[in-house]
C-alpha cells in the first residue's frame, strides 16, 4: 500500500506541473487560397501553414482561433501537455481506487459482485451464442 501511495504522490507532482503549462485544445495545420485570381496559390502552392486551435466549447459546438507563428511551439507543448495531463489523471484516479479498496482490508483489484435481491452474491454466467 505504501509504494501505491509514493505513486500517488508522483502523479500528483506530475499534475502539478502539466497544469501549469497545459492548454486546451487540438493543433491542426491548414493552407489557403486567397482571393487574388493570379495568385500561385491557385496553382496548387497554397499560402500557408496557417496553425489553428480548435475544441468544444461549453455549449457543445466546436470553436477555434488562429495561432501566430510566434507562439506555436509554445502552444504545441501547451496541447502535449493537456494529452498527457488526462492520461497522469487517469493514472491517478486508477491509484486512488486501488488505495480505496485496500483500505476496506482487502487486495481485490474489482468491486464485490452486486448482490441479488435474494441476498445471494452468485453472479450468473454469461450464455454462449
Amino acid at each position: 500500500m505504501s509504494s501505491i501511495r509514493s505513486e500517488r504522490q508522483r502523479l500528483l507532482r506530475r499534475v502539478s506541473g502539466l497544469a501549469r503549462q497545459a492548454l486546451f485544445g487540438t493543433l491542426a495545420e491548414s493552407y489557403r487560397t486567397c482571393g487574388q485570381p493570379g495568385c500561385r496559390c491557385h496553382q496548387g502552392k497554397k499560402h500557408g501553414p496557417h496553425l489553428y486551435v480548435s475544441f468544444r466549447g461549453e455549449d457543445g459546438k466546436t470553436k477555434g482561433y488562429y495561432v501566430p507563428k510566434a507562439l506555436a511551439e509554445r502552444m504545441g507543448a501547451g496541447a502535449a501537455a493537456w494529452q498527457e495531463l488526462l492520461s497522469v489523471l487517469r493514472e491517478l484516479a486508477e491509484r486512488n481506487r486501488e488505495l480505496l479498496w485496500a483500505s476496506r482490508g482487502t487486495n481485490r483489484a474489482r468491486p464485490p459482485a452486486r448482490r441479488k435481491r435474494d441476498g445471494s452474491s452468485r453472479v450468473p454466467t454469461a450464455k454462449r451464442l
